[in-house]
């Protein structure tokens, strides 16, 4: 298997589960982040839209489009610095820069396989 085509699957399978957790049992995954217990529905409607997003990553990365890989990794070193900017601007717990961090270590993955793979 590609290391492109791995890591933009690895990281499909994270947002998935995340957006499943954030969908089915939101207070277990944002009270690690400091944020108090919700009822609120938007919670469960951003988890369903990030399971979503997962599954693009899959079809993507079964399709072999790397056209998304290159995009992967632009978008998610832009989601990165929104975290940081939530934090400093917006008084978001910094614990919200973890989900930065883990988008541009991927990020960081799909664009090193992709500099190292041949083209087909």
């Amino acid at each position: 298997m590609k290391s492109a085509v791995l890591s933009i699957k690895v990281f499909g399978t994270y947002v998935v589960v995340t957006g499943l957790g954030l969908m089915l049992i939101p207070n277990l995954w944002l009270a690690p982040l400091g944020f108090p217990p919700t009822d609120e529905i938007w919670v469960r409607v951003l988890g369903l839209v990030v399971g979503v997003l997962g599954f693009y990553y899959w079809a993507c990365a079964l399709a072999n489009a790397r056209s998304f890989f290159v995009a992967s990794v632009y978008g998610r070193c832009i989601f990165c610095a929104g975290c940081i900017g939530l934090v400093l601007l917006a008084s978001a717990p910094w614990q919200i820069v973890i989900f930065g961090v883990v988008d541009v270590a991927g990020a960081a993955w799909t664009k090193l396989a992709l500099e190292n793979e041949v083209p087909a």
